[in-house]
């Protein structure tokens, strides 16, 4: 049976508000102590197979690192090969299936993460690393959701793109998918990009190896389960838990490798494209190459910003998640004229932040990821401290007795190009410069090449004439960027995300020119009634 078929209109999905009281709120409770109360042995999948090694690292609460909540199998170069073949045996039947039929499999995912596996997936996420409901439920919940619905709208968009035709003449494009296997790369802080990543280029007919952050695997274990019981095939998804240099040595030498979807640090990134540059000689075709990587986003306030307004931008912008966004404000500028007012508001606010595990929904900042974290971020705050150019507001604290906790911190700084405001912390640490309030246009110039990242931004302004100036003048220092609020919390069909300069390729997750990567084109011409005769009209004598 044929037809033109039309995939249901998105919206983005309803937030959940957990307040006391309501069943979600109990529901989450449940999901919660269930996942606390077992440890799991999580295998890799590869080609719809458990695969255990018997080499096995815990996962452990960030938050309570004494309790564990998982065990998982490490893999070795062995596994990527092995998911490489999967992935490559599942090819042609993927490829060949009508593409309505891969829309409905992806549809069901999101009305699986809807509904049954909205709580198990949100409490893996808030477990395994430590995000408050609120935080989990805007990520694992509401943008994955977002992704797979409006990125099947995406696709079949795509598809009814078509050239014109002149004529006696038929032309038509195909979008296939690419030639060879897509390696997946994804971070640990937002389970939605570690779904939408190997998600997104299997959606258009591509198979695909997908290795997460060690510090994710405990949620995409649950996001594996969601993608087998939507149905999605056999060896069309393949999670491996490898180190990343070990993956990196067998995917960026393999002939069939043709892209990579990744969300990291700018250096791995800068990395990965010099190896396969290096390579370039043995692939079989040019490989894509799509990645968002780090950000120092920055929130400047004209003198004619409301102060109230500003401070809870900037409160929830730098501390929400503990910082730990690639699009979380870490440099502030403020004009002298408001910087009193700023800083006494924005220290009674922090003053109130509750900070502790995940469990206690009270709390507005948990722990971060990792030790390796924990300690680079502290060696920067006592870095500041020594530091005559700065001084510390609020926060300069940190405890890792029972989890990785960073206080919140401020820094402020006479140094607009100290090292806090230039260098990505990613962490629960803002630094401020207060600049003279005649200064504004100088204080653009100075964010526009303090970093070399260009994520997200924000200019906070009643002045229109100033908000069209920054806009201007910071056009290439954000992929994403705001008036009048912080410059975090990118919406899917309604924000497309990603930066330029250092902090990627500006793909645009959540867009239709993300999934145009995952696509090779061909043209077809088809002429109905050929030419008889070689001569054309100018040839004649006469």
């Amino acid at each position: 049976m044929n037809g033109f078929f039309k995939v249901p209109v998105p919206v983005n999905e309803p937030i959940f508000n957990y307040a006391p009281g309501t069943a979600h709120r109990a529901e989450l409770k449940a999901a919660i102590a269930s996942a606390r109360n077992q440890v799991l042995d999580i295998p890799m999948h590869i080609g719809g197979k458990e695969i255990r090694t018997g080499n096995t690292l815990a996962i452990c609460p960030p938050h309570d690192h004494q309790h564990k909540l998982a065990d998982f199998h490490v893999g070795d170069a062995s596994h990527v090969e092995m998911a490489i073949d999967a992935a490559l045996a599942a090819k042609s039947n993927w490829e060949n299936m009508a593409w309505e039929q891969r829309a409905a499999i992806f549809l069901k995912a999101a009305e699986l993460i809807a509904g049954p596996y909205r709580a198990k997936l949100n409490a893996a996420t808030m477990l395994g690393q430590s995000k408050n409901a609120f935080q989990a439920e805007i990520d694992s919940a509401c943008e994955f959701i977002d992704f797979l619905r409006f990125n099947v709208y995406f696709m079949s968009q795509i598809y009814t793109e078509q050239p014109q035709s002149a004529k006696g003449i038929w032309n038509r494009i195909e979008y296939r998918p690419l030639e060879g296997f897509v390696y997946a790369l994804t971070p640990f802080n937002f389970t939605a990009i570690a779904g939408n990543l190997p998600s997104s280029a299997a959606m258009m007919g591509n198979v695909v190896v997908w290795k997460p952050s060690n510090t994710q695997v405990y949620s995409a274990n649950v996001l594996m389960e969601v993608f087998k019981m939507a149905g999605v095939p056999d060896g069309v998804i393949n999670l491996i838990y490898p180190s990343g240099p070990v993956a990196g040595e067998v995917v960026f030498k393999h002939p069939d490798f043709a892209g990579i979807h990744f969300t990291g640090s700018t250096g791995v990134f800068q990395d990965i494209w010099k190896t396969i540059g290096n390579n370039i000689h043995l692939f079989k075709t040019y490989p894509r190459i799509v990645g968002e990587t780090g950000g120092k986003d920055f929130i400047v306030m004209h003198p004619s910003a409301l102060v109230q307004e500003s401070v809870v931008a900037i409160a929830r912008g730098a501390f929400e998640y503990q910082g730990q966004k690639c699009s979380a404000a870490s440099r502030v500028y403020v004009p002298s004229n408001l910087w009193p007012a700023v800083k006494e508001k924005l220290v009674a606010t922090m003053a109130t932040f509750k900070m502790g595990p995940t469990e206690d929904f009270s709390n507005f900042v948990n722990a971060v990821i990792d030790e390796k974290s924990f300690d680079k971020l502290a060696t920067y705050i006592d870095q500041a401290k020594a530091d005559a150019s700065c001084e510390i507001i609020s926060g300069g604290n940190y405890n890792k007795s029972k989890g990785w906790f960073i206080e919140p911190t401020v820094i402020v700084t006479t140094n607009p190009f100290y090292q806090t405001m230039c260098e990505e912390l990613f962490g629960p640490v803002l630094t401020v410069y207060v600049y003279p309030e005649n200064e504004f246009e100088k204080t653009l110039d100075i964010v526009d090449r303090t970093s070399n990242y260009a994520l997200t931004g924000s200019i906070i302004s009643q002045d229109r004439y100033a908000i069209e100036l920054a806009t201007k003048k910071l056009k290439n220092a954000a992929g994403n960027f705001y008036i009048n609020d912080k410059p975090t919390g990118a919406v899917v069909g309604q924000q497309p995300f990603g930066g330029a300069r250092g902090s990627g390729t500006n793909d645009k997750a959540g867009a239709m020119i993300n999934l145009l990567r995952w696509t090779s084109l061909r043209t077809i011409k088809e002429t109905f009634v050929p030419p008889t005769d070689y001569r054309y009209e100018f040839m004649n004598e006469a």
